[in-house]
């Protein structure tokens, strides 16, 4: 993860928890949401992100390969945009989760203009 001065790997799913999450669980029972919620692979290397109810607090749990990490982000000022419980499950680019992260809205952020063609 791009926090510890990796970045994110390709192929790597980022999957967030729609709804709010109780920010008093741990990565195991964290793992476990995932495991029965998601119906996922905890340990598969793919990142699952949850939001606390105040929404000023996410963790992310990731496994890389040879353990389970436990990252925690709390902002100072707003909130984390969330999609809808409606929306059940929902996956996003690591490039979304970076901007998630800096508190930028990550459903429809600014893309620079780019030429159609070349010359």
């Amino acid at each position: 993860m791009e926090a510890c001065g990796d970045p994110i790997a390709s192929g790597v799913r980022v999957w967030i928890a729609t709804g709010h999450t109780d920010m008093r669980r741990g990565m195991n029972s964290l793992a476990l949401l995932v495991q029965e919620a998601f119906t996922r692979d905890p340990h598969g290397g793919d990142l699952y992100v949850f939001r606390g109810k105040s929404g000023k607090l996410i963790k992310i749990l990731w496994h890389d390969g040879l353990g389970m990490s436990l990252y925690a982000k709390r902002l100072e000022r707003g909130r984390f945009l969330w999609p809808s419980p409606a929306d059940g499950v929902v996956t996003i680019t690591p490039a979304q989760l970076g901007y998630l992260l800096e508190g930028i809205d990550w459903r429809m952020p600014q893309h620079t203009w780019r030429p159609q063609a070349a010359g």
